[in-house]
């Protein structure tokens, strides 16, 4: 029995509904297209530089895909907005607060963004809302300070050259140290000169010590001096006396200062005028020479006929004394 053509278009249209049915669902589970029909909410961020950045792009947090760049548009005079599309239903997991900046799908991948930090206490993300951007270092950014390091590698790489060759050459004292042996023997000595006063510094704390320790024998002088209060408090009356004579002694020199500037004093007179010494001088001499005089009158009259036998007498008595 013959089919009927309407039967076998029918059953043509089926399997052609099929095939359709069954590619597009290959097409939505391969290309992620799925996530078309989830509901999303728009988020913007503003950016001074946006490195290559373009929509479509992937948006990230905490290492999961939450969303797509919608749209990048001028915003001002040189900064450019982007517009992110997110999935509402994460809208709790990122907060008001958080952070947004641009970073790399692997090493040179394709531009993405990253959503980062935030507090609990600023709340959930809402529709609308305007990210924090955070900015980081571009590609250029990293070549330009890797470039200007290779340039101060390169600057001390000379400055060490130029040292190392004035080093070699025996300039500076470096140099010197290391090419010309005098100065390395005057160290040598200066060293042991150090040490040697290093040893005998430690003998004279040694001594030092044993000097201190003898403190603590009963019946020495120092002991007594440190440990017994009768013999500090007669020091201490001692020195109370002194300071007593001293005081005295200050005083009289006091007197005498002002005795020697008082004119119409005995010792200001002798001190001062010129003519009160010059007779003390004038009768001092008189008195030496009338002594002089006294004496050979003495020596005479020892050897006149009347006292020659009294003196012989007296030195005979001495004599007998002596023996």
């Amino acid at each position: 029995m013959n089919e009927s053509p309407n039967r076998r278009a029918v059953i043509v249209g089926l399997f052609v509904l099929v095939g359709v049915i069954i590619l597009l669902g290959g097409i939505l589970t391969v290309g992620n297209l799925h996530a078309t029909f989830i509901k999303k909410m728009k988020v913007t961020a503003i950016f001074e530089d946006v490195n290559g950045l373009l929509p479509g792009s992937n948006v990230w947090f905490s290492g999961v895909k939450i969303g797509t760049v919608k749209k990048l548009s001028f915003y001002g005079k040189s900064q450019v907005e982007v517009e992110l599309n997110i999935d509402k239903e994460l809208q709790s997991f990122i907060n008001r607060d958080s952070k947004v900046k641009i970073g790399s799908d692997g090493l040179i991948g394709n531009k993405i963004l990253i959503i980062f930090g935030g507090t609990e206490k600023a709340g959930d993300i809402q529709e609308g809302d305007t990210l924090h951007v955070e900015k980081v270092l571009s590609t250029d950014d990293v070549m330009n300070t890797l470039q200007q390091n290779n340039k101060n590698i390169l600057a001390i790489t000379n400055d060490f050259k130029v040292i190392s060759k004035r080093l070699a050459n025996g300039e500076g004292t470096l140099g010197k140290l290391m090419t010309d042996e005098s100065v390395y023997n005057n160290i040598n000595a200066t060293t042991r000169s150090l040490q040697q006063a290093s040893v005998q510094a430690q003998q004279m704390m040694h001594a030092l010590s044993a000097f201190t320790s003898k403190l603590d024998d009963d019946g020495t002088l120092l002991n007594e001096l440190v440990t017994d209060t009768v013999v500090f408090q007669s020091m201490a009356a001692t020195m109370a006396r002194l300071q007593t004579i001293a005081d005295s002694a200050s005083v009289m020199v006091n007197n005498l200062k002002d005795a020697s500037n008082n004119p119409n004093s005995t010792l200001g007179v002798l001190l001062k005028d010129d003519a009160s010494g010059e007779r003390m001088k004038q009768t001092i001499k008189n008195l030496e020479s009338s002594s002089q005089k006294l004496d050979e009158d003495l020596e005479l009259l020892k050897h006149s006929f009347l006292l020659r036998g009294a003196y012989k007498k007296q030195e005979k008595e001495k004599k007998k004394n002596k023996e």
